[in-house]
């Protein structure tokens, strides 16, 4: 069994252009806490975690395919990043609210 890592290859992929005042303008209103979770980065890493987080397209970017016009406040929304890569986890990815039932359902917020 091979077990070595490391190896370069080139790989060619689309990226989506985020918009940096879009972003900013969400958290502004809708602050640094997880909307899935609750998670709060200052709370739990204190100054270190002071102003991070995700922030999720609701309609993912790959799957409008073209250039469009978004409002900050209704297309984006700040998760954690553990909540944001289960709701990429399926396709279509999960809403925001499916996984926050799915987790009140296992118990893990209220």
């Amino acid at each position: 069994m091979n077990t070595t890592e490391g190896a370069s290859k080139s790989v060619l992929v689309n990226q989506f252009e985020r918009n940096g005042k879009a972003r900013a303008k969400c958290l502004e209103k809708h602050g640094y806490q997880c909307k899935v979770c609750e998670f709060d980065f200052t709370r739990f890493y204190g100054g270190l975690g002071k102003e991070y987080i995700h922030v999720h397209h609701i309609v993912p970017i790959s799957e409008i395919g073209e250039e469009y016009q978004i409002d900050p406040v209704n297309d984006l929304v700040p998760v954690c990043a553990n909540c944001h890569a289960m709701i990429h986890r399926t396709r279509p990815a999960q809403s925001v609210e499916g996984l926050r039932n799915h987790l009140r359902a296992l118990g893990s917020i209220q």
